[in-house]
């Protein structure tokens, strides 16, 4: 499902992408796949020390100086929690040099005015939402949980982390769209260096329904803008 549009970032940047084996729940609830992107990342930084395996395709032709954090979805949630712990220590002499949360999965246990009225899609229902975190969060824990609210009173403030740039990448018809925006929002707030891109008249991981990029004029347009977008950012930074 990943590997077109990925494919397509590789070429448009051109960037080598990293793909990580992630843990998945419920057998290996959050942090679990936290602690795997960090522990990827963390790889990353000991290729760039010349230490462990050698990678030729990574040795030879990664730059560890303009390494970025990208994931949609549950990915994006992966996106700030993995950039915010790798904020707390010496990655040299390899450089985070961006996070890109796509349509990132921030959701409060109270329904938002986008999720009662914003229509459901193939790849975002609100029944999805409610028991893919059940399985997922710690057990006894609510979607107010650090892990899906990072803007919340239970996380740690957003102006204490270290972050490097962020482009949040939001679909107008994102069912969860409008706790996206306040994630934004609070991100400005605590003086964070944050991008907003949104794609209009689309709905949560819009380009990964290749027949409609395929087919629709509108998912083909909006899909190469989000390209666009992240590799605009990707070069700025």
């Amino acid at each position: 499902m990943y590997y077109y549009i990925y494919s397509r970032l590789a070429r448009s940047a051109p960037a080598i992408v990293v793909s990580v084996y992630l843990r998945l729940a419920p057998e290996h609830r959050l942090p679990a796949a936290i602690d795997d992107g960090f522990s990827a990342l963390m790889w990353l930084r000991a290729l760039a020390q010349g230490q462990g395996s050698y990678e030729p395709w990574l040795n030879n032709h990664g730059d560890f100086n303009r390494v970025f954090l990208i994931g949609d979805s549950s990915g994006g949630n992966l996106v700030h929690h993995v950039a915010a712990r790798a904020g707390q220590v010496d990655l040299s002499p390899m450089r985070l040099a961006g996070g890109i949360p796509v349509h990132p999965g921030f959701v409060r246990s109270e329904r938002s005015k986008s999720e009662m009225e914003q229509p459901e899609s193939p790849f975002l229902t609100l029944d999805m939402v409610d028991r893919f975190l059940k399985l997922a969060l710690p057990k006894g824990c609510t979607k107010d949980h650090p892990f899906t609210c990072p803007m919340g009173h239970a996380a740690p403030p957003l102006g204490s982390l270290n972050l490097p740039p962020f482009l949040l990448c939001v679909a107008e018809a994102d069912l969860i769209r409008d706790t996206e925006m306040e994630y934004y929002e609070a991100m400005k707030k605590a003086n964070k260096d944050v991008e907003l891109l949104i794609n209009p008249g689309v709905g949560h991981s819009f380009y990964l329904n290749k027949i409609a990029v395929d087919m629709d004029p509108h998912t083909a347009a909006q899909t190469t803008g989000l390209l666009e977008g992240i590799v605009e950012f990707i070069k700025k930074h």
